[in-house]
């Protein structure tokens, strides 16, 4: 089954692309996609890659955590499921950041 990794710590210029062909290099890439301003279009910094099992993601967790890529060291984690507030200190409704509405 499929596994996802968060990876922190990504250059502005890293692309979802080059992100793909790097961690390629540790099994099948099922996707990979570096998050990206919905305004401005710019990297935020941080993005996913989909491994095609738990073993590579598990691999490529050893061996790419800390290695640089396009000049930045990457963090490389299993990724949350989604829905959940892990890790967040405010949420969207009645979170002490941003505005109250």
């Amino acid at each position: 089954m499929a596994q996802k990794l968060f990876i922190g710590g990504l250059s502005f210029s890293t692309t979802s692309d080059g992100l793909r062909d790097f961690f390629a290099q540790c099994g099948q890439v099922t996707s990979a996609s570096v998050v990206t301003d919905q305004f401005s279009g710019r990297s935020r910094g941080f993005g996913f890659v989909e491994m095609s099992t738990a073993e590579e993601a598990a691999g490529a967790l050893s061996q790419l955590n800390g290695r640089q890529l396009d000049g930045r060291q990457l963090r490389v984690e299993m990724a949350q499921a989604s829905g959940t507030n892990a890790g967040r200190s405010g949420s969207f409704h009645g979170g002490t950041r941003g505005r109250r509405w």
